[in-house]
């Protein structure tokens, strides 16, 4: 009828030390960690040190009073890693040590010093247990009558405060670094206001005590039916009936109110849950994930802001974040014009849809009035997508917005995208590095901030250049190239036969590749009739390795015979131009 209790585990205790000893042995990295450790559980910290050597944490820590060093060579009795005389002189003369944690029988990364034996850690143990103070003794676990779990401490998100709420995990022994991992598993799962809605739950159950509720009203700190009807408040209720019935609504409140909306409580918000009636429907056991508000109660939910990269246009390359936010979450698409159709296709019919009007001479305005549309949004309690292409913070003015609505009351999300600058170059058959052909690569643009020139830079034979916004300076940017001197270019000029492919319209089906050399790639953009913005530049070796048969042997060489290999690539004409996409695109 019951179950069989199956030995090998941890009785899991959480222990407040009010201003109890821990007694930490040992002045490395973990040492640290576990004084730490103690030190927010409100324990007095003793860190005993043998030798000269304790970490910079420590050290810092005693200097601003927070824990105290003693020094065992200092003590009545001489102390080493082997000799325990001495620290069993310390155990006696300091009252009310609850815990005895043994860290320096492992060595120390930043500490220096000679690992303790064996024999001396059991001494130490043997000592402590005749003097019924449980021990830690790290790596040995016959030596240990408690051992610590992976934690950790949840911060409230709006103000970065420590919150009362901790979570541990234990292999029991079989596998510490595994506890970790599990430990990050966990919290990355949990909604980040968790630890504030422990908090105000906190906060209303401390309403209730300091109105004289009496501690047996408080029936959800044990075994409890969130779902039996909480009684109807009457007019001859008595004061402790009263506190029952209004503790029972904090009860169903924290197990049916999302996260969410527990941490987003104000102090307004807690009376009313405390004072309200009766609701009319009580709340039945639905099953549902997030059943309606208790007591008419709304909440007015802040808006949001989202700033959503949506990769170079392709629509199978959206992020699942991207596509989530776009179809689950947004009431407003604020959208850059370079967007595609493609892409704008995805978002729900319901959801508006604004294009931003950046044309030439107007950028800055058409991106303040974006900014203002995100802000006037979300003060109505909308979640903005503000909707970018490429990579947000590769050249799209991302960072300015996280700073603007920053400064309007809102924490802005920068979700990532698939920058063109990386993809671009790939849907044209072109890597961005290639062994024996490219080691490293540099992305830059074509302009700077309000039209200014930038600094392009120099001429080194293993790199690839991606330009992003060159397209319609293509003259200058040639230029400040290939010009023997040229104040805007940091070092050697590039040579005039370097390969360049000028790519437009990347991941799109009407893309265009135009492939020829510094020297005549602006003829060859002339000769291929109108332009089809969004376009890039990729400059380098890399643009012609893997054609064909490849070329992955020109770090090998000089350069002395780069004319030969650029004929071979281009063959008799000066400039090749592909259109569209591999077929196999269609499948994705």
């Amino acid at each position: 009828m019951y179950p069989t209790p199956a030995g090998g585990a941890s009785l899991l205790l959480s222990f407040r030390l009010l201003q109890k000893s821990v007694v930490i042995l040992g002045t490395g990295t973990l040492a640290a960690s576990r004084a730490f450790a103690a030190l927010e559980a409100d324990a007095n910290v003793l860190i005993l040190k043998s030798g000269p050597v304790v970490s910079q944490e420590l050290q810092w820590r005693a200097d601003q009073g927070q824990l105290s060093i003693v020094d065992l060579d200092n003590l009545p009795s001489s102390s080493s890693k082997s000799s325990t005389t001495g620290i069993e002189a310390f155990i006696d003369s300091t009252p009310g040590i609850s815990l005895f944690i043994v860290t320096d029988t492992v060595a120390s990364s930043d500490i220096l010093s000679e690992r303790r034996t064996r024999e001396s850690a059991e001494h130490i143990y043997n000592a402590c247990h005749q003097r019924n103070i449980p021990v830690n003794t790290t790596d040995m676990p016959d030596l240990c009558d408690f051992t610590f779990t992976s934690s950790h401490r949840f911060n409230d998100p709006e103000t970065g405060n420590a919150t009362p709420l901790q979570i541990g995990v234990t292999t029991n022994g079989q596998g510490c670094r595994l506890a970790g991992r599990l430990r990050r598993e966990i919290v990355s799962k949990l909604p980040k206001e968790a630890g504030a809605a422990v908090r105000k739950v906190g906060q209303m159950r401390t309403m209730l005590k300091d109105s004289g509720a009496s501690e047996d009203c408080f029936e959800d700190s044990g075994i409890s039916t969130p779902n039996r009807p909480v009684p109807l408040r009457s007019p001859r209720e008595s004061a402790a009936e009263s506190a029952k019935r209004r503790m029972k609504w904090v009860a169903q409140v924290s197990e049916y109110w999302p996260l969410a909306k527990l941490a987003a409580l104000t102090a307004a918000d807690m009376d009313d849950v405390l004072e309200a009636n009766e609701p009319e429907n009580p709340m039945e056991a639905t099953g549902l994930p997030s059943p309606p508000s208790m007591h008419g109660l709304t909440l007015k939910q802040p808006g949001r802001i989202l700033l959503v990269g949506s990769g170079p246009g392709h629509p199978s390359l959206l992020t699942q974040a991207t596509y989530n936010a776009l179809t689950k979450h947004a009431h407003l698409v604020l959208s850059d014009k370079l967007v595609p159709d493609a892409v704008l296709q995805i978002i729900p019919p319901h959801v508006e849809v604004r294009i931003a009007k950046k044309f030439p001479g107007n950028a800055d305005g058409a991106q303040n009035e974006m900014m203002e549309a995100a802000v006037e949004a979300a003060r109505r309690g909308l979640t903005v997508v503000r909707l970018k292409q490429g990579d947000p913070v590769v050249y799209g003015r991302a960072g300015e917005e996280v700073l603007y609505f920053r400064s309007h009351g809102f924490e802005s999300l920068v979700i990532p995208g698939v920058s063109s600058a990386l993809a671009g170059p790939l849907f044209a058959g072109i890597p961005v590095t290639q062994r024996g052909a490219a080691e490293s690569f540099m992305v830059c643009t074509g302009v700077g901030r309000k039209g200014r020139d930038v600094v392009l830079p120099a001429y080194e034979r293993g790199k690839t250049l991606v330009v992003l916004m060159g397209v319609a300076r293509l003259k200058q940017v040639i230029e400040t190239l290939t010009s023997v001197e040229c104040e805007r270019r940091n070092g050697p000029a590039y040579p005039r036969h370097t390969p360049i492919a000028l790519i437009e319209r990347a991941s799109m089906p009407d893309q265009r590749v135009i492939e020829s050399t510094l020297d005549h790639i602006e003829m060859a953009l002339e000769s291929s009739g109108e332009q089809r913005p969004p376009g890039m530049l990729v400059i380098g070796w890399s643009v012609l390795s893997l054609w064909k048969e490849g070329d992955v042997t020109i770090l090998d060489e000089d350069g002395s015979q780069d004319d030969a290999r650029v004929s071979r690539w281009l063959g008799e004409h000066r400039w090749r131009v592909r259109e569209g996409l591999d077929h196999s695109w269609d499948l994705l």
